[in-house]
This record gives C-alpha cells, sequence and structure tokens, in this order.
C-alpha cells in the first residue's frame, strides 16, 4: 500500500470495513488540523476534530476509536503518532463497543491468539509486550466496566482467557510489570464471566513458586469461608510492582491478611518463604544461530520469574504485622539470597531482595539488628547504602545515632554468660557460644548425647525448629558484629561507660565477642588505662587488677598504635601466656606508620604499588571491608586509572587506592571485565574534596587502618598467593612478579605472622625439626629441606630452590592445625603454613602421588 503524504491518509483499501469508511475524512480533518499547527501533533486534545469526538456519543467514539487504531497501523511517522494520540484520549473516555467491536480492537492491536492452521507454529513469546505501544490497559478497563453492566458472552470470554494465558507465558522481561497488571484485570474480568463471585487467579508456571501458588489457590475449597480472602490477597500481591508499597497498598494488604487471619497466612508464607530459600538457581545454555555458519553459546540462570518476582514482593510486604523472630530471620536470610551474585545477571533478584529489606526496616529495634546481619553478607555498594539509610532513618525516629541503634539492636538471643538452657522433658539442650561459634550439646540425665533424640522430632518439633532458629541468630550476630567491630576500629569510636555496660559487656551475647579484646578508658581530665576482663576482673598486661571504671569515663576499643612497642609486646605475651584467643586481631594488629618515602611524597603512598591483583577477587575483598570499587570493563574507562574508596565520616576522610587494568591479550572475561589490575599510589582527601590531603594531617590510626586494608587487599588477591597461577597460564610478562611476590620481602601482615611463628613453633610438633629462617619457616623433612615462605605460603625445596606445589583446600579446616592455639582468628595463610610443616615433616608417608612426584624430581 502506497504511503501517505505528509498531511495526507494512506488510501483505505477495497475491503475495508464500514466503520473504516465512514471514520476516514473524520481521520482525514484531524491530520490536517494537525498539520496545520506549528508544534503539529504536540496539542491534540486541544484539535476541533477531537472537541467534538468529546461531544459526541458513547458509540461515536467507539467506532472512532476503531478507525484510528486501522488507520495508525496503515501510516508512519507524524501522521501515526497524532492517530495513536487520538486513539489514547478517546480510550479514556466512555466509548460503546459491542463484544465482537472488542475483540477487533484488541486484534487491531496485534493481540492475536490463534495459531495458523496446523497448530504448529509456535506462539510469538512477546506479543503481548509488542501490544503495548497501544492503550491495551485503558481498553481492558472500558470492558471491565462494560461487562459490571452486562455480563460476559462466551466470544469474548474465550478470547480473554488466550490472552491471559499469553500474558503468563510473558513472565520475564522490561515490560514485566505492566503485563502483570493486565493479567490481574483479566483475572478480574473472567472472574466475572459465569456469574461466580470467585475470581480466577493464575501464576506463572516457569518456577517452582509459582506452582506452589497455583496448586494452592487450586485448592481452595468454595464453601471455606477464606477461600475468596485468599484469592484476593493474592490479587493485591500481583499488584506489589513499586518499589515501596504505597499507603493504599499497605492497608489493602493489612486489611486482607486480617481477612485471611493472622495465623493462616503466617503459616502458609513461612513455607513459601522456605521454598524461596531452597529454590536453585536453574543454569541454561543457549545457543543463537546467525544464520550465516556462525553461532553464539552462552548461560543464563533462571531463579524466580519476574511476575512471580513481584508476586514474591507482595508477599513479603503483607508480612510486616506478622513478623516474630523465625520469620524475621526467614526474610533476613531471603534478603542475602536475593543479592547473591549471578555471572551475567548481577545480583539475584534485586526488586524481591529491596522488599525483604524495607520490611525488616519497619520491624523496630529487632528489624535493625536483622539488617545489620544482612549487610554483614552482602558486597554490593548499593545495596550496602540501602541498607545504612534504612538504619538511619530509624534511628532517627528514636533520636539516637545510627551506631546506638545497632547497639540497641543487637539480640541476645536469650544468652545469658554465652549459653541458654532450654528443656524438653527429660531432656536438656544447652546452646554455648564458644570462640565464636554456636553449638548445641545434647543430655539425658545428665549424660551427654551425641544429637537431637530422635523422639522429639516427632513430640516437639515446633521447639526444635525455634531453637534451631536461635542457634542461626546466635552465630549470624556474633559473626555481624565481630566484622562491624573490626570495621570500627578507623573510627576511633568512644562510648560512655554505662552505655558500654548495658549494651556490650553486660550483653548476653556480646559479652563473649567484647570480653576476649583490649579496651582503652579515658578519664575525664585526659588520662586512661588500658584493660582485659580476666579471672572476674578488669587487669593490665602483666594481668594485675586495675582501678574500676568509672561511670564518667567513655569506652574506645584499644588499637595497638596507641601504644608504645613494650606495651604490645606485653599484651601479647599475656594472651599467649593465658592461650587467649582474640576474636579479631588486636594485640597482633599489623600498625601502619609513616615511612620516610611517604614524608618526602608527602600527598601519596606507593608502599603498595606495583603488584598485580585478580580484579574479582579484589572487588569482593574491598566491598566486604566497607569500600567502593567498580569492576574496570575494556568496554569503557579500562584505559584510565580507577580507584576504590572509603569514607571515614567520624574524620571527614575519604581514602583513595588506585589501581589500573592489565590490559593484554585476552586479559578480560565474556563480560569485558579485566581479569588483573595493577595498583598504584594510596592518597586521602577530605570527604567532599578532590584536593590530596598531607599525609602527615592524617590521624595515625586512620592512616594505619586504611593501609592495613590495602595491604589485605594485596596480599590476598596477588597472584603471587595462587600456587598455581605461573603453571596455569599466568600472564608471562609478569612471571618475574610471580616468583619475586611467592618468596620476596614481607609485607606488614606476614611480619605479623612471623612474630606468632617465632612464639608458635617451638612449642608445637614441628619444632624440633623447623625454625624460621630470615622469610621463610625451614622444615626439615625425612627426604627434603623445604622452605615455605611466610608471605605467600608457597615452597622452596633445597638444595637447588625447586619449587613445590601445593594446593590447600582453603574450605576446610585441616585436622593437623584444628588443636593448635592460634592467638588470632582470620589468617587462612597461618594455619596453611602450618598445616604444609606438619605435612612435609612427614615427607616419607606422603600418598599423593603428584606431591610425591615432584619431591623425587631433582
Amino acid at each position: 500500500m502506497a504511503k501517505a503524504s505528509k498531511f495526507q491518509l494512506a488510501a483505505l483499501p477495497a475491503n475495508a470495513s464500514p466503520v473504516s469508511v465512514e471514520m476516514h475524512p473524520v481521520l482525514q480533518q484531524l491530520i490536517r488540523e494537525a498539520g496545520a499547527n506549528a508544534n503539529w501533533h504536540s496539542n491534540v486534545t486541544q484539535l476541533p476534530v477531537y472537541q467534538a469526538a468529546r461531544a459526541a456519543d458513547a458509540a461515536y467514539r467507539g467506532r472512532l476509536a476503531l478507525a484510528a487504531v486501522v488507520a495508525l497501523r496503515a501510516n508512519e511517522g507524524r501522521i501515526r503518532t497524532t492517530c495513536l494520540q487520538l486513539l489514547e484520549g478517546l480510550s479514556r473516555m466512555t466509548v460503546e463497543l459491542s463484544e465482537a467491536d472488542y475483540i477487533q480492537l484488541l486484534q487491531a492491536y496485534g493481540l492475536v491468539f490463534d495459531a495458523p492452521s496446523g497448530g504448529s507454529a509456535a506462539p510469538n513469546p512477546s506479543i503481548v509486550s509488542d501490544a503495548l505501544v497501544f492503550p491495551v490497559g485503558l481498553t481492558l478497563g472500558q470492558l471491565e466496566k462494560t461487562t459490571k453492566k452486562r455480563g460476559l458472552g462466551t466470544s469474548l470470554a474465550a478470547y480473554l482467557a488466550q490472552f491471559l494465558a499469553a500474558t503468563e507465558r510473558e513472565s520475564t522481561g522490561y515490560r514485566v510489570r505492566d503485563i502483570g497488571k493486565l493479567h490481574h484485570r483479566l483475572q478480574v474480568i473472567l472472574g466475572l464471566a459465569d456469574g461466580n463471585s470467585r475470581p480466577v487467579v493464575t501464576f506463572p508456571t516457569g518456577d517452582p513458586f509459582g506452582q506452589a501458588l497455583n496448586e494452592f489457590a487450586a485448592g481452595l475449597p468454595d464453601a471455606d469461608a477464606t477461600t475468596l480472602p485468599w484469592l484476593k490477597l493474592f490479587q493485591l500481591w500481583q499488584k506489589a510492582s513499586g518499589g515501596q508499597p504505597t499507603a493504599k497498598l499497605r492497608k489493602e494488604l493489612d486489611a486482607a491478611v486480617v481477612a485471611v487471619g493472622n495465623e493462616n497466612v503466617y503459616k502458609q508464607s513461612s513455607k513459601w518463604l522456605q521454598l524461596l530459600l531452597t529454590m536453585p538457581v536453574v543454569e541454561h545454555s543457549n545457543t543463537v544461530d546467525y544464520n550465516n555458519g556462525h553461532t553464539y553459546t552462552y548461560t543464563s540462570y533462571t531463579y524466580l520469574l519476574d511476575a512471580n518476582a513481584v508476586v514474591a514482593k507482595g508477599m513479603v510486604w503483607s508480612l510486616l504485622p506478622l513478623l516474630d523472630e523465625p520469620l524475621r530471620q526467614q526474610v533476613a536470610s531471603l534478603a542475602g539470597k536475593c543479592y547473591r551474585k549471578i555471572p551475567g545477571k548481577g545480583p539475584l533478584a534485586v526488586g524481591l531482595g529491596n522488599a525483604c529489606l524495607f520490611v525488616l526496616s519497619q520491624g523496630g529495634l529487632p528489624g535493625v539488628a536483622a539488617l545489620a546481619q544482612v549487610r554483614s553478607k552482602i558486597k554490593q555498594t548499593n545495596t550496602q547504602e540501602l541498607i545504612a539509610n534504612h538504619i538511619e532513618k530509624a534511628s532517627q525516629k528514636l533520636g539516637v545515632s545510627a551506631a546506638e541503634i545497632e547497639d540497641m539492636a543487637m539480640p541476645d538471643a536469650g544468652l545469658q554468660n554465652g549459653r541458654v538452657h532450654e528443656e524438653f522433658g527429660e531432656y536438656t539442650a544447652t546452646l554455648t557460644l564458644l570462640e565464636g561459634k554456636a553449638e548445641v550439646q545434647w543430655e539425658k540425665a545428665g549424660k551427654p548425647l551425641k544429637s537431637a533424640p530422635s523422639a522429639l522430632k516427632s513430640t516437639h518439633a515446633e521447639e526444635l525448629k525455634d531453637l534451631k532458629t536461635t542457634q542461626a541468630l546466635a552465630q549470624q550476630t556474633f559473626l555481624a558484629q565481630r566484622e562491624r567491630l573490626d570495621r570500627g576500629f578507623v573510627e576511633e569510636r568512644r562510648i560512655p561507660f554505662a552505655w558500654f555496660q548495658q549494651y556490650y559487656f553486660g550483653h548476653g551475647l556480646m559479652a563473649e565477642l567484647v570480653r576476649p579484646l583490649i579496651w582503652r578508658f579515658h578519664q575525664v581530665g585526659g588520662s586512661f588505662t588500658d584493660a582485659l576482663w580476666l579471672d572476674g576482673a578488669w587487669c593490665d598486661n602483666q594481668g594485675q587488677p586495675v582501678e574500676l571504671p568509672s561511670e564518667t569515663d567513655t569506652v574506645q576499643l584499644w588499637h595497638p598504635v596507641l601504644a608504645d612497642s613494650a606495651q604490645v609486646l606485653a599484651w601479647r605475651s599475656l594472651l599467649d601466656a593465658r592461650q587467649l584467643r582474640q576474636p579479631l586481631k588486636q594485640a597482633y594488629r599489623e600498625v601502619y606508620l609513616l615511612t620516610p618515602p611517604e614524608e618526602r611524597t608527602r600527598t601519596y603512598s606507593n608502599r603498595m604499588a606495583a603488584h598485580v591483583l585478580k580484579q574479582h577477587q579484589f572487588n569482593s575483598l574491598v566491598k566486604l571491608r566497607g569500600w567502593r570499587y567498580s569492576l574496570m570493563g575494556a568496554y569503557d574507562k579500562g584505559y584510565e586509572s580507577d580507584s576504590a574508596k572509603l569514607l571515614v565520616p567520624g574524620h571527614d576522610l575519604r581514602a583513595e587506592f588506585w589501581v589500573s587494568e592489565v590490559n593484554a591479550d585476552g586479559a578480560w572475561n565474556d563480560t569485558g571485565i579485566y581479569f588483573y589490575i595493577s595498583t598504584d599510589q594510596v592518597r586521602f582527601t577530605r570527604a567532599n574534596a578532590d584536593e590530596p590531603l598531607p599525609l602527615p594531617e592524617v590521624p595515625p590510626l586512620v592512616f594505619s587502618e586504611v593501609m592495613r586494608d590495602v595491604d589485605l587487599f594485596v596480599g590476598v588477591a596477588s597472584v603471587g598467593n595462587d600456587p598455581l597461577w605461573r603453571d596455569n597460564g599466568g600472564l608471562v610478562q609478569y612471571r618475574n612478579y610471580w616468583e619475586n611476590y611467592s618468596f620476596g620481602e614481607l609485607g606488614e601482615v606476614a611480619k605479623t605472622r612471623k612474630l606468632a611463628l617465632e612464639r608458635l613453633v617451638p612449642r608445637l610438633k614441628i619444632g624440633k625439626v623447623s625454625e624460621i629462617k630470615g622469610n621463610f619457616l625451614e622444615v626439615k623433612g625425612k627426604l627434603r629441606t623445604y622452605k615455605i615462605h611466610l608471605g605467600s605460603g608457597n615452597i622452596l625445596m633445597t638444595p637447588n630452590d625447586q619449587y613445590l606445589c601445593i594446593v590447600p583446600d582453603r574450605s576446610v579446616k585441616t585436622a593437623s592445625t584444628a588443636g593448635v592455639f592460634l592467638p588470632f582468628e582470620g589468617d587462612a595463610v597461618l594455619s596453611i603454613i602450618l598445616s604444609k610443616a606438619l605435612l612435609l615433616m612427614d615427607d616419607d608417608t606422603i600418598t599423593d602421588d603428584t606431591i610425591v612426584r615432584q619431591i623425587k624430581q631433582r
């Protein structure tokens, strides 16, 4: 068909409908009026033809709408746009259409669902999405009003059922929210088709969650008083398309939950939450054929269909008035799962995760505590900031600081002095938090049992479930608060002694974390006392009691940069003598002071420059420590320097660790992200400025903690730590770096490790055949002598410094070091070195063929 000129509609075909013939002159007049307007179609509602349609009857507007959709499909450009604007305007007015007219109108939008003859062709997977350029929702709104007045005929009901099925197939994509609204509206319309008050509610079946909801809805009996309320609640869940529930939706959800019954919603939602927690992420292999002999295969992952993710959000929002500790822990666990990163996709289900965070944020102090637990597991910077904003808003409501509200929100899991007893008839369970591990011991009449009695699983199922929830809460809270304290050194926070007594020292759970730590008590006038809780009293580094703190004191977590070397060594000696393991590195914490080169460069440090790091591992580490960083890729500014940044609000400072991409052949993955980065300067600026701050003006504790973080990033993410990197295709141009790092000078972390080993080795089994020599732990085996580098843990064999590759299983704590006292937690390389030493001292008993072959090779 020949297209029209600028102001001329395309000619009608010979078989045009009577309606199109009638309205063609009207539409042509509209185009002329729009073309005469200087802004062309910018104000169609003011044109005479449009105003005449407003004044006409509903039947006229219905015929004009049918003609408009035919005309806009036959024309292009501004004419098409003008017709579309007319159609949208008419759809907002009352129109009169027969059922056949409605089918014709919707089909003109492209919503044609009948398969071609033979029925073999697959349906268009995006038929509904493609039709959303038309006012489909407005048309269904008109249809809904019509069916309320005159019912729904068989042919239109059958057509709408096909439409509904099509919306269920299109459960993913960027228009899924719009399709979800259509899906809900179609259900409402079809629910009135046979005069029955029971709505038809269905969910996409492409994941186990949708299947479970459909089975539940189908199993609701017609005669049950909760059936209709359940189905109406489901319909509300399908409306949960926003970032947060509107006030109106929250009110509707609360009323619907009451109608179903709080207990019913609680019980069923808990089951569905558990399903969401256990549902797997399904991996799909997809191949695209470009019809030119080339194909492209990629992997995609499915967890929850987008439409069902909206429903899950609605379910989570509806739990606000029902939250107790078990349900809160389920929501918190689901939030953690939703932010799990999936290759090529990013976080698993951001919208659902955000819904979980919102619900927790509305749960008062217990909710804030759950948010703090979730934050310790999440690496995404934007999500960390979202959680911080939720906590900040909660703190403003209560009139306290964000740090104080986190203190107040810490759950104690019912613990007193690190333990709680639960009676189950003749059995007793004792939950104990010991050295950071929450464990349950069972006994009967004073005799210990190996596990929970099987008989209780039927008689005390709910109580056992509650005990398991309490155990998980105690473990998660301890780990979250340990990380919070470790990252809090840099803030130098001082806490009033009374607050410290209530929320730390006297807290049933936190006491187990804070009592093995050293604290500085600041007195009025500027004096202070450093003390550790030993044998029921505050003691100095000689183990002698000190004067009790007063109510006017403030308390700060002690840091070795605040003391001289003699005091630090005294604290270490006391911990070693008492075999007191600190839950985080404190007495043995590395100290980083300004060096002469840094004083000369003045505004930056090159101490951590010129290292090659694995970028993805670096990215995980920096986010775990609260830094901000974006992966560098070959697609944007990968050719420039970038940096990881840490804000230190308490000092109005920002630390920057500069890095650059390692751009080599094949040095990026399928998504264009570089595998490796090289390190550069460390700088400090004011939080809202770019001008570098002279290093001497940075508080010593802040400088030390920032440099410690950077040393951690280098020490863990460096390719020099990977024993297989050189032999598994590591970049040729950086082989020398790998050699130098693997067996070169020690960083501060390795120096601290060396000090610890100097104390440990003589007390261990390996002491008779091992000694510290320079940067190595030298171990004399039966076959050869081995030098284990104290920085990387890599091994050289004498006499020719032959490299020995032993790859440790980092996911399992080896039995060989399980009984060894280590003065601090968190140094995996220390455990690896001891494990390798214990293995190699008896090298004649090693059975691993790979290791034996290397040892015997000369």
